[in-house]
């Protein structure tokens, strides 16, 4: 069985307070496909944050998580979906696109709830992944940002897997970049959620102040029967 309590511990311990603009970094726990015991395992261990992938996952585990950990959605999210996520997410990651970010608008005014989001940015513009261009970002939060019940606090992007550690170097800096040229604008911007198992610490030396991380938590994930 995997030592969740150790890697928790140890990441922690791994992972620096602030990154080198002085922001506290937060670790979200990337919870994909975990059963609930190991949830409550790591968030016994320390874990604060917990992201969701799945809407059906999300939907399930729900109510078995214990310790109110602050709830984030950090995957594709359809629209039809939206629904049943309002008012139970503090933060959603992966706004990418301008219907999703009218959905959650309209969702959220219905409900009468502020939902929190990230607008994603498609940092390697790559084609298998979703999000707005790096030179999209400044159109994208200004519209997403006028619309109502939606409150804008910061980017969210995935880089590339590649062993290229100045070209992640590279977009993880452009990144961050564009965050503070952003959070001019918007002074309630307060997350760049840049970094996962593979690449935390580099995207922390270049500015991101929370990270995803689900392997390095609970181990690799077992996609058989």
């Amino acid at each position: 069985m995997t030592d969740i309590e150790q890697n928790v511990e140890n990441l922690l311990k791994s992972i620096p307070a602030h990154n080198p603009q002085g922001e506290k970094v937060t670790l979200v726990a990337a919870v994909k496909m975990q059963p609930p015991e190991s949830i409550n395992r790591a968030v016994r261990a320390g874990i604060t944050d917990i992201g969701d992938n799945h809407v059906q996952e999300f939907k399930e585990k729900y109510d078995l998580i214990e310790g109110a950990p602050t709830r984030h959605f950090i995957g594709h999210l359809q629209t039809n979906k939206v629904k049943y996520l309002i008012g139970k997410v503090d933060l959603y990651h992966s706004v990418d696109r301008y219907n999703l970010a009218e959905e959650l608008s309209k969702r959220s005014a219905a409900a009468g709830v502020l939902s929190n989001i990230l607008v994603q940015i498609n940092i390697g513009n790559e084609e298998s992944k979703g999000g707005f261009g790096l030179d999209e970002a400044e159109d994208a939060c200004k519209t997403i940002a006028a619309l109502p019940a939606l409150n804008v606090l910061g980017l969210m992007a995935m880089l590339p897997f590649t062993d290229d550690e100045e070209k992640l170097r590279e977009l993880a800096t452009l990144m961050r970049e564009k965050y503070d040229l952003l959070k001019g604008a918007y002074p309630q911007f307060k997350y760049l959620s840049m970094g996962m198992s593979g690449d935390w610490r580099l995207c922390v030396e270049c500015g991101s102040n929370m990270v995803r991380i689900g392997t390095a938590i609970f181990g690799p994930r077992d996609y058989g029967a």
